[in-house]
């Protein structure tokens, strides 16, 4: 009679806290033993890919907040939107329509003497013109018609809503003839302002629920 003799016992341990579970066993069947090795083999496999992802998501947050930080910074730093704008303008000659603080630098467009647009990346540390760049809108005739008459620019509607926190936006509204401006207190809020092309005097946006 053939018998199955058992040479050796069974010894198991789960460690919960790292969320790795071993087991090891031996006797006399083979096969049994070469399942319970693959089955070990798979669930290290699954908790080193669980690792990886965990380490991925976290590396995608650090990114992430990095980019806030770069973004803080730039609100906090030397430069003004107006200061960018002129900036901007003395490197690319022109009618500044807008500038907004994005990703870490003051994006400003112009409208070139020749009706062609222009983007200028402007540094918030130092004011050092970053880069520009030709777009391709084809708005100008709107532009200029909402301009026609107008006396406050850019730059000094900017420097108009400075008076109500940090300017992270400026921007020519062409369908409402106005400059729109958002500011950054120091908490953290953000507030939007309309600036009149005429006078300069700075009104609470119709769109911002908040008293003035």
């Amino acid at each position: 009679m053939k018998r199955n003799i058992v040479i050796a016992v069974v010894t198991a341990a789960a460690l919960v806290g790292g969320g790795t579970a071993t087991a090891l066993a031996v006797s006399g069947d083979d096969d049994r033993g070469a399942s319970v090795a693959r089955a070990e083999a798979r669930a290290g496999d699954d908790d080193g890919r669980d690792d990886d992802r965990d380490d991925r998501n976290e590396d995608r947050d650090d990114r992430d907040d990095r980019g806030d930080d770069r973004d803080e910074r730039a609100v906090s730093g030397d430069v003004t939107a107006a200061e960018a704008l002129a900036a901007a303008l003395k490197h690319t000659p022109g009618t500044a329509v807008a500038a907004e603080l994005d990703d870490g630098a003051w994006e400003v467009d112009v409208l070139g003497d020749d009706d062609g647009w222009h983007s200028v990346r402007v540094d918030p540390g130092s004011g050092k013109v970053l880069g520009a760049s030709a777009d391709d809108e084809d708005d100008a005739r709107e532009v200029r018609a909402a301009l026609k008459g107008s006396s406050v620019t850019a730059g000094e509607a900017a420097r108009a809503a400075a008076g109500k926190g940090v300017v992270t936006s400026v921007e020519l509204d062409d369908d409402d003839r106005g400059w729109e401006a958002e500011t950054r207190a120091s908490g953290g809020g953000e507030r939007d302002w309309r600036v009149d092309l005429g006078s300069g005097k700075v009104t609470v946006d119709r769109g911002d629920s908040d008293d003035d």
